[in-house]
């Protein structure tokens, strides 16, 4: 089970414009925020994306970047960023590989994608862990993280 204290592994996947998005590219230099949804175009998603867009600057301030992640396909992906005009990428985890090697749990007897918001400091070790299936919660928690590790270094 990956949990806190643990290195964010190497793990490689596509964003919502097709580009590789590569774990290890932000170890010492960013704070990681990475949000698991179940899918893209539900209420409860786009609610929560909606969120982390609306805080995203904020975020950034932190010297923190945001980045959703489903096991939707780059073309949803591509889709559902594009409606929700959002500022952040999106990642593409297909086949919930990444899911699992960072112990995101699905929910509903395994049917449905895990709710879960990661930050990982700069030197990528894993800081919160925040699984909630509700929406509220997730961008405040992950903030209050962040601000704190901001203001250790």
């Amino acid at each position: 089970m990956f949990k806190i204290g643990d290195k964010i592994p190497a793990f490689s996947v596509k964003d919502h414009k097709g580009r590789n998005f590569n774990s290890q590219d932000f170890i010492g230099k960013k704070f990681l925020v990475l949000y698991f949804y179940p899918k893209s175009f539900t209420r409860g998603c786009t609610k929560e994306a909606k969120e982390f867009k609306i805080t995203e600057h904020t975020f950034q301030y932190f010297d923190a970047e945001v980045f959703g992640i489903s096991s939707d396909s780059v073309k949803k992906q591509q889709a559902f960023h594009e409606q929700l005009e959002l500022t952040f990428p999106l990642l593409s985890d297909p086949k919930g590989e990444i899911a699992q090697q960072l112990g995101v749990k699905k929910h509903a007897f395994g049917l449905v994608g895990g709710r879960e918001t990661l930050v990982f400091d700069k030197k990528g070790i894993l800081r919160m862990r925040f699984r909630q299936l509700e929406v509220l919660g997730h961008v405040e928690k992950a903030l209050d993280v962040v601000k704190e590790l901001y203001n250790e270094e």
